[in-house]
This record gives C-alpha cells, structure tokens and sequence, in this order.
C-alpha cells in the first residue's frame, strides 16, 4: 500500500470528514492514473507479442471496438 492510499485511510478514520473526503478522492484519482499507465503497458505488449484486438478486449472486459479506440493507432 503506498503512502497516498495510507493518507486517505487515515483522515477517512479521523475527525474531520472533509479532510478524510478530499484524501480519498486523490487517491482515488492517484491510483487511476497508475492503473491506467499500466494498462496502456501492458495493451502495447500485448499488441507486439501478437495478442489481437479481441484478445486484448476479452482480457480487459470491453468490446473490441473500445480497447482500438483507446489504445489503437489511426
């Protein structure tokens, strides 16, 4: 668990719930933009190991059309 995650549980435990609102907010969108960098990874190595489209969308739980929207190239 990194630091920004402890924060948030922290303050969500604290006497302010303001604070405790704002920290789990930002480690929401922290942890987002992570799991999106390794997602788009992990697509473009799967896409240069020869994993087709469907493959990629079966895996990730989207249509085929979505993941080449998202992450193909023209």
């Amino acid at each position: 668990m990194d630091d920004t995650l402890r924060t948030a549980i922290a303050a969500a435990d604290g006497d302010d719930p303001y604070r405790a609102l704002r920290a789990l907010h930002h480690a929401r969108l922290e942890a987002t933009r992570e799991l999106d960098r390794a997602e788009a990874v992990a697509v473009r190595r799967a896409r240069a190991g020869g994993s087709s489209w469907q493959l990629i969308a079966l895996a990730l739980g989207v249509s085929k059309q979505a993941v080449h929207k998202k992450y193909g190239r023209g």
